[in-house]
This record gives C-alpha cells, structure tokens and sequence, in this order.
C-alpha cells in the first residue's frame, strides 16, 4: 500500500514532463442565408494551437450531413441545402485535430430568412351564393392566405387577376391586404351570368438574402360566386307580336288566339294571369286568365265594325315581387276579321276626286263625245260591292253595244266604270247626233246580285281636214349672192275646204335655220332675202328648205324649196402657209413648191391664180413659175457669201394674183436657210507641248494645248480634246472654249497617283483634236513626272507565335516587320487592337503588349489562363515618320496569331450528383452497381483524361462506430464527351448480416497527377428486411405477373421494389399443392427499408389488396425465422440464465435513468416545440416531431398514409395543464431545437413507435427519444397503432 502514493507520483511527473496544449476553437454562433448555394463557402473554423501543430478539421453530429470541410484549412462549405422553415436554429459539431488531441465543440447555426415559400389559401369552401339585388360595396366573402417565411416575405396582398366570364372584370374587387372581395357594381341574375370564377392572386412582399435579386412568389386559388335570382323583374309577352283573325258571324266562345307570358325571373318562374286592359271596339271578345285563350264574346259584323280589332292584354305575376306589388306587363293583339260575300255590287255617280270625293248611287249616266274618238269614254261612274272580298263582272246592252266596250269587264275590287270605243268610224257627227247603252253589274258567285245602268252619249262635231299646196316642191330658185334684204325670191300659196278655214292659214320657212337667210311672209306666201351678207356663194351655193301652212287647228301642210345662189368675184387668192421655211445645205439645188386657192367658181376668171417674186437684196438668185408657183435657185448656194450676222438666213417676197375683175392678189414671205457644211479640219496653235508634274498629286493640273476651226457654225467648228495614246489612264483632258478658240487641260487623273519610283517617269502623250465632223488634227504632249517621297509604308506576312499558359517570361515572343519603298523612311508600330478568343468569340483584351519597334511580349499584369482563352489576335499598324505627302500608315493592318497552349493546371471536379444510395447486401454480388460520380476537368486533351478509383471505404454501424475495412468496392471509368463517369460496384459479395453504411471515398486523377475525392453514403439492408410473398400460383405464372405485381406493391408502400429471386414454394410452406415465394426488399431514397410487418400493413388498404388478391397472393412469411425440431428441456437452462441477466440490467439500467430521466423529458418537449415551427406544403398542418416522419396535413407518415395525433404523441391530452404546454413555448430559443430538411435528411429521422398486442406486455421503443416520447400515458381509450420505419444509420438519438 505505500508503494502506490510514490508510483502515482511518479506518473504525475511524468505526465507534466510529458504535457502538451490542445487545439482551442473559437467559433460560437454562426448567421447563415437559407437559400446560400451548395458547395458555396459557409464560415472557417477559427482554431488556434499553442504548440504551433499543424490541424486537422473534421465535423459529428446528424447535422454535418448539411456541411463538409476542407481538412488542412477548416474551410466549411454546404453540402446540402438549408431550410429556415424546417429549423431556424441548430446545432453543429465541430472536431479539430492537432495529431495527439482532439477539440470538440458544439456551435449554434442561426439561419436567415430569404422568402423562399409561397403563400398558401385556407379556405376550405370555395363557392359563395349572393343574391342578385345584393347591394354594391358589401363584402361578400374573406380571402385568407398565409406565408411561412417571416418579415415582407411573410406579407401577403392578394388581388383579382382573372374574372371568368370575362364581363365579371368590373363586378367584383378585393381588399389588398385583409382580402375582402367586395361587390362593385350591381349583379342581374337575367341579365348578366349566374355563375362567376374569380382567379384570386396572393403574392407575398418579396425578400432575399443570399442573392442580390429580391424574389416575389404568388399563388393562385379559383372561388366561385353563385348568384341567385330575386323577384325583379316583370312578366314577358313571348312571340310578339301578336295577330289573330276570325270569320265575321262567328259563333260565341269559338277559341280566336292564344297569348303566352312568362316570369323573367326564371329562378322563381311564378304563375301568369291574363286580363283584356282595352279592346277597340269592345265587348266582341274575352280570355281565359290561367292559359290566355282569346275567344269569341258576341256576335261580329265585319261591316260594322271593321276589318280589324286591337286589344291591350295584360299578364300578372300571381305573388308580390321585391318591391310588394304584382309584377304585370302588357301586349297588343291585332284581330283581323274575315269578310263573308253577302252584298251585291251597286252603280255610284262620284264628284270631285281624293280625299273630297263624294259617291251617290245613280242609274242614269250621260256624257259628250266628240265624232271619231278613240279610246276610252269617260261616265263618271264607280261601281261598289260592300263585301271585302270582292268580285264584279260587267257587260253591255242595248243596239249600240257593238260600237262600244265596258272596262274592266272583271274587277276584284271597287273601280271606275268606262266606255270603250271600239268602231270610231260609227261615230259620225254627219249620220247620228245620240247613242244608248246599258251596263250590266253582277256578282260571279251569286247570280242574283245584279244592278244596271243606263249610259246616254251625245256627239260633238270636228275639224278633220288640212291644208294642200298645189305642188309637192318648187326647185331651182335662183338668187345673187349678197342680194339685199327684202329682194322677193317667189310667191307659194295653200288652200283648205273646212269653211271654218277659210283665211286663216298662216305659213312659215322650216327649219329654223334656213330663216337666217330666207322668211315668208306669214298670211301671203311671199319669199324674200333676209340677210345679205350671210347669203356667200363661196360659203354656200345650194339652200334646201320647206314651206309650211297650218289651219285654224293647227293641221299642216309642207313643200319642198331648192335655193340657188349664183357667183360674183370676191375672193382673193389664199396661200396654203403663214409662210414658207426651208433649209438647204450650201452647194445644193434649192427648190420649193408655193401653193394658193381661190374659193370664187372654179373654172372661171375669178378663181385663175399667177405667180411672182417681189424685188429684194438677194432675189435674182432665184426664179418662181408663173402657173405652178415652183420657186428655184438660180445660182449656186454659198453659206460664207452671205452675210455673217443673217446667219445664213434668205428672205424673198412672192405673190399670188387671180384674174377676176377687178383682180385680187396675196403675198407670202419665204425664209430660206442655207445651212453650212464642215469644210475645215481644226488646227493647232502649236506643233508640239512640253510640260511637268509632281508625283503624288491626285488631279493635278498638267498644261493646256490651244486649237481653232474655221467653220462658221457650233455645229462644225466645235473642237473635243482626247488622249489616243500614251496615257496609260493616268491623265484626263478637259475641253473649254474662249471667242472661237478651244483649250484642252491636261490633268493627272483623280484616282491615280503618279509615282516616280515606278517604271514611268516620262510620258508622251498624243492629243487629237477633232470637231463634230469627225475631222481631225494631232499634236505630241511630253510630261515629266517629278520625285516626291509619298508611298506608303506595309507589313510583311507574319506566322503565328505559341506561347504556354501561366508564362512569366519577359523575352520577346513575337514581332511586325514592315517595309516602304522610299529610299529615306523611319518605322514605328502602333497597337491598333488586341482580342482574345474566349469560349469560341472574340473579345477585347490586354495579355500581351506591342512595342514601337513591333517586338510582341507578355503583359505580366496578367496571367494567361488556357481555360479562358485559348487564341489571340494583335492588329497593328506601322507608320512612316518622314512621310512627305499622303498617308504615313500602312494601307492594311498588320496581324498577328498568338497561341496559347495548354498545361495540366486544373485538378478535375466532381459535378454535383446525388452522394447518397441504397444497396441490398443480399443483392450485391461481385460486379453490382452500387453507385456512381461524375466529374470533368477543365484542361483539354491528354490534360483532361481522368480515372477514377476507390481510394478509401469504411463502414459505420447502426451505433455510429466507424471503422476503416478492406475495399469491398472498386470505380471503373468511362468516358461521355468532355464527362467522365465512374461506376462503382462491389468487388466481392458484401456481408448480409452488417447493419449500418458504407463511407466510400472516391478519388478522380487525370493525366498529370492533380486529383481530388468526394465521399458517397452507401446504405446497406441487411437480411432482418427481408420479406417472402407467398403466391398460390406457380412460379412460371409469377415470374410473368411480375411487372403487375411490382406495380402494385409499389403504389401500396410508395417504396422501391426489389426482387430477389422467384422460386417454388417448399411443400412444408405451401398451402396448396402449387405455389410460388418471391422474395423481395421494400426500399426508401433516404437507405430505410420496410419490415414485414410494415408492409402488410400498407398492403391491407382495401383497394390494393384485392388487386393483390387477384395477382394470387396469399400471405407473408417471414424468412428469417426457419422451423427446426428440437428438445423444449434443452432450454430451460438457458432461460433461467436469461432471466437473472435481465434482472441485473433493470436494476443497473433504473439507476442510470433516474438520473437522466428529467433530461429527456425535456429534450422530447423540445422536440415537440420544434415541430411547430416546421411548415408543411399544405394548407393545414399539424406539429412536426423531429426525427420521425410525421408532417403531411394530418400528420401522417407520407410513406404508411396513416393518420398520427400529434398531442398524443407527447401526451398532450385533455388531462394535460396548461402549464405543460405553455412550458413549451417558452423553449423556442433554446439551444437543443433543431430539424432538417423532409424524409431525405437525418433530422427527420423516423420514430419507430410499435405498440405489441395487449397479450405481450408494454411496447419496446429501439431509440431513447421514442422512449421519452411514450413517458406519459397513452390518450385514455385510444387504441391506435403507430407504425413506423426505420434505418439503424438514422438514430433519433443523434438528436
């Protein structure tokens, strides 16, 4: 015992001798934005070490999964992404390694709001009656939509984007903010529609807080406005309008018409009684008041009372309408009465006519007609049936009925009577003065309606004969021209036997015109002169007219007259032209034809015409003939013998004379032109020019060369310059003109720049001169080019320079040369652009520098970067300092390639895939694809060739140990494009019988040694999920219904279905003498798995069961348990030992959990708490338990769809305080709260609550948090069964 003090002694020096410091971390809470990005930097462990050790990072806890670490410097990036509605606080641990210590600690992750949830309706009844009279500005129903973000992005206004159908629009608006949808304008049930669809908006504030982009998320929901009828409106008259006839003499309470009227209040439709308001004339009719029949009342003479009848009826509604009175409209009915023939047609006398005619029946008729009339014989005679239908046939009678004819000889209708003479011959004043005819009138359809007249009719003597000339016509009455007026031509007279006649025949000259020349006198006959100066033979020779003689009645009487005018001499000769024009050329025979008429009696002296020339300065050179009037040219034409100011103009006088006494005679002057002709060739002023010119000078002036033509006129002496030869297109020649004499300036030609360095420094130019003519004359032109310094400097052809990415080398990488043809230059380079080609386009960049010596070099302020841009183009352009005239830059831009190759730089990068899979160990033999990566490289070519490999696996059990084991897998590459993909698959069968999951890391590496690793969660489910499905068919019949089967279970369990095998069915198992096991695993994203128990559960839902049923399942077994025959006795010895050890673990176990009883009492409310705060997608949710899978609207498991009450979960039923639940509230800050994203994510790790049979004993929760959960009593009568999954790698006790 005394040796023990001394060696504990000597173990404490040693250990302060030995001491070292730990790594001490210094972060505590940290503010994240929910919606920052995966793979985005998050925060930095701030670690610092004493000793200087060098620190290795590292996360625990369930929540690491949201997060992953840069080993070597404590960068902490997310790996998945956040959610502040699922938890707003939460912890994460915290692991640094200085190599010999450990440092843990636990850190708060407060995350903020970034409104990434939209608002949600609560409504549950979307359909809203309102009556139509509803008044404007009530609210007719409240919008309610909530937003689970917080702050603006929690606020939420709503508004009407839609109103179906579309003239809704204006009836209805919503309160922006309470949600009020309030009536604008007045509804009408008849009127408009009875049913609305409002489009209702709500949109939240909008929010960010990661991004700089504020987002806005609205939402939609659909409410329906019935409207419902009212009384309003008044009865209405259907088919208007409305006209009814009836017979005159119809019998009493004969059905006439029927009225129909309906309630336009078709939701209400109240019954319609029918009244008669008026009638016109009253009292003939009546209506039925409950079906509107309208029927005959007493006895109708159509005669009497007229052809029609109009009726007012009324319809009422039988009940009190909104405003407490019958609702009532009226109608007009039109009644037409049949007429029925009983009148016989009757004889009328009528005086006046229209509106004042007056009709008296009358027999007796009597009328004066004159002797020969045609036609129509007015009596003044109307004959009438008083019958509306009417039909009147008339005829005659009597001895002079054959002289006449009656019309109409049939009428339909009342009409006026008239005589018809048929032989006017017979009414011959001379043989008869009186005639007597009868008119009969009778009705076709009753022979004995008749009535007669008698018509008596007087004649009256006429005028019936004309006047008569004693000859048809009187020709060849012969007058002097210009006779005076009143000169007596001749004498006609006519003659009439009507003694009524006798010297009143008065006569006339037709037509009118002739009156302008000749006029008769109107009572004798006698012709005479009228106008003297009209009456022109030369105008005129030949007049034809008529005379005409009419009697007292005007009845004519014609005869033909021919005047002859005879000549005398008053015309004077007329020349065909004002004037006469000609042009000859000189040197030519001239000749010209003078024309003249005279309009006096041909063939006589008065119209015979001679020709003559008046005397002028230049009329003997010409001759005319006498009789024909030819003008000719005696001597030869010589344009440069006339005188120069007359141009080459000749006037000459001649006359035309005729031969009548006394003679009259015309004169006419002729312009005659003689026109000039090109005689001269032009001519040089000197035999030969000499002049110089700079090089260079676009358009310069050369010198000017002279020349003249001796031809008179433009036409001939006009000169043009041209250069036939020696030009080579360098010079250009203008032609001007000053006082007869022509210049031609020589000019370098605009677009050519004559250079002395060129082959030509001399040119010899022949200038031809040439007029219109086409004569011509040439003169030699020499021009010396004189020296300037003026070309252009230019680059000489450059190839593309390489250069490598990352370079800092300052030596030149590439250069311009260029070049002048002067002899005296100097050469600068100027940088014009420099692009660069990223992603396949050009763009502006500064990589590269350009010196004034064209020497090309890496601009060192910036690192080339292959991955960027891969080319660059540099323009340049070089310049001449001593340039004298012109440009001093090159015409072209110089170019130069620069290629920039590749270095392995880039380490290859994984893309963003899932990291998380599911793999039945059962299932997994050698070579099964478990997994897979996907990574890229930035680098090109041999650069970006990657391969991928397993580099590391351990394996973490359902209690959290992990562990390094052998590689049980293996990646094997492939290629897709510019992807790699590495597959990764087991390299041996994997252990059935571990629970818990793999840690596979991956490594990519490419062709030069970079690498980089990412971690996958491979899941493993062991044999204890394994369920066999007996099947009463065979296994050929299973193996075909498989798809069917698959299908089915999947839609019972909403899990994955993997099938192991199919096999027969042992005869031990099968109930039937056929039968089929297939064998399966039921399997979740998240790496849970169902029980046997769980899925027949999910499979006892009516609806899949008896699909299931019909697929020919049976049952399920439960293939971990295998029935063997043994000795009962062999283990009591063993349940003796058994039940000792279970007394020793209570005891020790009630010990240990006294302690910490009240602590997880606390973390369950906790927990509870949290699920408050957990937002659901739908309208309703329930609390949400962390670490289960109980949030859809009931509560339920998304998975099992059964229903959980959440306050009995924790106990929280009618028998529970207040006090209890307030103390949950007062925990939402506290430190422990924390959740995580839905079924995918460890935090929401599944609850396994199973409850066993009554018969068994209390229920055995796996996790301590279902236990704390279960630590108060059960809600009283409750007999619900809970129902869970889970996954040994998801323990709520993480929590």
């Amino acid at each position: 015992m005394e040796c023990i003090p001394g060696g504990f002694l000597l173990l404490c020096v040693i250990s302060l001798i030995d001491a070292k410091n730990a790594p001490i971390i210094h972060n505590d809470l940290t503010k994240l934005c929910e919606d920052i990005p995966v793979d985005h930097l998050a925060f930095k462990i701030n670690a610092t070490d004493k000793d200087n050790d060098k620190l290795t990072y590292s996360l625990f806890g369930e929540n690491r999964i949201y997060f992953r670490v840069e080993k070597t410097n404590g960068d902490v990036f997310i790996a998945r992404k956040l959610d502040r509605e699922i938890v707003n606080v939460f912890p994460l641990g915290i692991s640094v390694s200085d190599g010999d210590y450990v440092e843990t600690k636990e850190i708060e992750i407060l995350l903020r709001e970034a409104n990434d949830n939209r608002p949600k309706f609560e409504d549950s009844n979307f359909d809203t009656p309102v009556k139509e009279n509803t008044k404007t500005g009530k609210s007719l129903f409240k919008v309610v939509a909530t937003d689970d973000d917080i702050s603006q992005g929690g606020q939420v206004t709503y508004s009407i984007a839609d109103v179906t159908p579309r003239d809704g629009l204006n009836l209805f608006s919503i309160a922006p903010i309470t949600g009020d949808v309030t009536l604008t304008r007045a509804l009408n049930y008849t009127g408009l529609s009875t049913y609305y669809r409002l489009m209702i908006n709500a949109t939240d504030g909008g929010g960010r807080c990661f991004y700089s982009e504020t987002n806005y998320f609205s939402t939609i929901a659909y409410y329906f406005i019935t409207v419902l009828d009212v009384p309003d409106q008044n009865p209405k008259f259907l088919s208007l309008p409305y006209i009814g006839s009836v017979d005159e003499n119809s019998a009493v309470d004969q059905s006439v018409y029927t009225v129909t009227a309906i309630d336009q209040d078709t939701g209400i439709n109240d019954m319609i009684i029918y009244s008669i308001e008026d009638s016109t004339p009253p009292g003939l009719f009546k209506i039925s008041s409950d079906d509107g029949i309208i029927s005959v009342a007493s006895e109708i003479d159509r005669e009497m009372i007229g052809d029609t009848v109009t009726m007012i009826i009324k319809a009422t509604e039988s009940q009190l309408d909104i405003n407490e009175v019958y609702a009532s409209a009226t109608a007009s009915i039109l009644i037409n009465i049949n007429d029925i023939n009983d009148n016989k047609p009757e004889f009328y006398k009528c005086e006046e006519s229209g509106e004042l005619q007056k009709c008296n029946k009358a027999s007796q008729f009597e009328v004066d007609v004159a002797e020969h009339s045609l036609g129509s014989v007015p009596i003044n005679m109307m004959v009438k049936d008083a019958d509306k239908i009417k039909s009147i046939q008339l005829t005659l009678k009597g001895a002079d009925k054959d002289v006449f004819s009656v019309e109409p000889k049939f009428s339909p209708a009342d009409s006026v009577v008239q005589l018809v003479v048929k032989e006017p011959n017979k009414l011959d004043y001379e043989k008869t003065q009186q005639m007597v005819v009868e008119v009969i009138a009778s009705d076709p359809e009753e022979i004995s309606f008749v009535s007669t007249a008698t018509v008596t009719i007087r004649l009256t003597d006429i005028n019936d004969n004309s006047p008569t000339f004693p000859q048809d016509s009187y020709m060849n009455l012969k007058v002097t021209e210009h006779s005076d007026v009143g000169t007596v031509v001749t004498t006609i007279t006519a003659q009439d036997p009507d003694t009524m006649d006798r010297d009143n025949i008065t006569y006339m000259l037709l037509p009118e015109s002739i009156r302008t020349y000749f006029d008769v006198e109107q009572k004798t006959g006698v012709i005479y002169v009228k106008n003297k100066t009209l009456l022109d033979r030369e105008i005129r020779s030949l007049h034809s007219a008529s005379i005409q003689a009419k009697d007292s009645d005007g009845k004519p009487a014609t005869a033909l007259l021919q005047f002859i005018v005879t000549d005398i001499n008053d015309q004077p000769p007329v020349i065909s032209k004002e004037y006469y024009q000609e042009f000859v050329k000189e040197g030519s025979q001239f000749e010209l034809q003078v024309e003249a008429t005279d309009a006096d009696e041909p063939d006589t002296l008065n119209s015979q015409i001679t020709f003559a020339i008046l005397p002028s300065k230049y009329s003997d050179d010409f001759i005319i003939d006498p009789d024909t009037g030819v003008l000719r040219n005696k001597v030869e034409l010589d344009r440069e013998a006339l005188d120069v100011e007359l141009k080459g103009k000749i006037e000459l006088n001649v006359t035309a004379t005729d031969k009548g006494t006394p003679s009259l005679s015309t004169m006419v002057s002729v312009f005659i032109y003689v026109e000039d002709v090109n005689d001269n060739a032009p001519d040089f002023k000197n035999p030969s020019y000499k002049f110089s010119v700079q090089e260079g000078e676009k358009g310069a002036f050369v010198g000017t060369v002279l020349a003249q033509d001796l031809d008179q006129t433009s036409d001939f002496n006009r000169i043009g310059f041209q250069i036939i030869s020696g030009s080579f297109d360098s010079f250009t020649i203008l032609t001007t003109s000053e006082e007869q004499v022509y210049m031609g300036n020589i000019t370098v030609d605009l677009g050519i720049d004559l250079d002395y360095e060129s082959a030509r420094q001399k040119y010899t130019l022949q200038v031809e001169a040439i007029d219109r003519g086409q004569k011509k004359a040439v003169v030699t032109v020499e021009v010396d080019v004189l020296d300037v310094n003026d070309e252009r400097p230019a680059f000489l052809p450059s190839k593309p320079v390489k250069v490598k990415e990352n370079t800092t080398v300052t030596e030149v990488i590439g250069r311009f040369e260029g070049w002048d043809e002067d002899g005296n230059h100097s050469l600068i380079y100027e940088l014009e652009s420099l692009k660069c080609r990223c992603n396949g386009s050009l763009s502006p960049c500064d990589w590269f520098v350009l010196e004034a010596t064209g020497d090309v070099r890496v601009n060192l302020e910036h690192t080339l970067d292959y991955e960027l841009c891969d080319r660059a183009v540099m323009e340049a352009q070089v310049i001449d300092e001593y340039t004298e005239k012109g440009e001093n830059s090159s015409l072209v831009a110089g170019q130069l390639e620069i290629i920039i190759e590749d270095i392995n730089d880039n380490a290859p990068q994984f893309l963003i895939s899932d990291s998380l899979f599911v793999v039945v160990s059962e299932s997994a033999s050698k070579g099964t694809s478990v997994g897979g990566v996907i990574a890229t490289d930035r680098d090109t070519e041999i650069n970006a060739q990657l391969q991928f490999k397993v580099s590391e696996v351990r394996f973490e059990d359902i209690n959290n140990n992990t562990g390094g084991i052998r590689s049980l897998f293996e990646a094997v590459t492939t290629q897709q494009k510019d992807i790699y993909v590495g597959i990764i698959q087991t390299s041996e069968a994997l252990d059935v019988t571990l629970k818990g999951k793999y840690w596979v890391t991956v490594t990519a590496t490419d062709s030069g040694g970079l690498a980089t690793n990412t971690t996958l969660e491979i899941f493993t489910v062991d044999t204890s999920y394994r369920v066999d499905l007996q099947f009463r068919k065979t296994q050929a019949e299973v193996i075909e219904s498989k798809p069917a089967i698959i299908r089915t279970l999947t839609a019972a369990t909403k899990a994955v279905v993997e099938v192991i095998t199919i096999k027969e069915a042992p005869s031990e198992t099968s109930r039937s003498s056929v039968g089929a096991i297939m064998v399966a695993y039921f399997l979740y994203s998240n790496g849970s798995a169902l029980t046997k128990n769980e899925v027949e559960l999910m499979i006892a839902v009516p609806q899949h069961a008896n699909q299931l049923d019909q697929l020919g399942l049976m049952y399920i077994t439960d293939s971990s348990i295998k029935p063997t025959e043994s000795n009962p006795l062999e283990y009591v010895p063993y349940g003796i030992m058994a039940g000792l050890i279970i007394v020793l673990v209570v005891l020790i176990t009630s010990l240990v959990c006294t302690r910490r009883n009240y602590r997880r009492k606390l973390k369950a409310a906790q927990a509870m708490n949290s699920a408050t705060m957990v937002a659901s997608d739908n309208l309703k949710s329930g609390p949400v338990v962390p670490g289960t899978n109980k949030y859809t609207m009931e509560g339920a498991n998304p998975v099992l769809n059964l229903n959980i009450d959440t306050t009995m979960v924790l106990d929280l039923d009618g028998d529970s305080s207040d006090v209890d639940k307030v103390s949950l509230d007062s925990l939402d800050y506290s430190d422990d709260v924390n959740t995580s994203e839905m079924d995918t994510k460890p935090m929401m790790q599944k609850i396994q609550e199973e409850e066993e049979p009554e018969d068994v004993g209390p229920p055995e929760y796996i996790e301590p948090l279902g236990a704390a959960l279960a630590e108060r009593t059960q809600k009283k009568g409750s007999d619900d069964h809970r129902v869970g999954i889970s996954n040994p790698a998801f323990s709520t006790t993480d929590l």
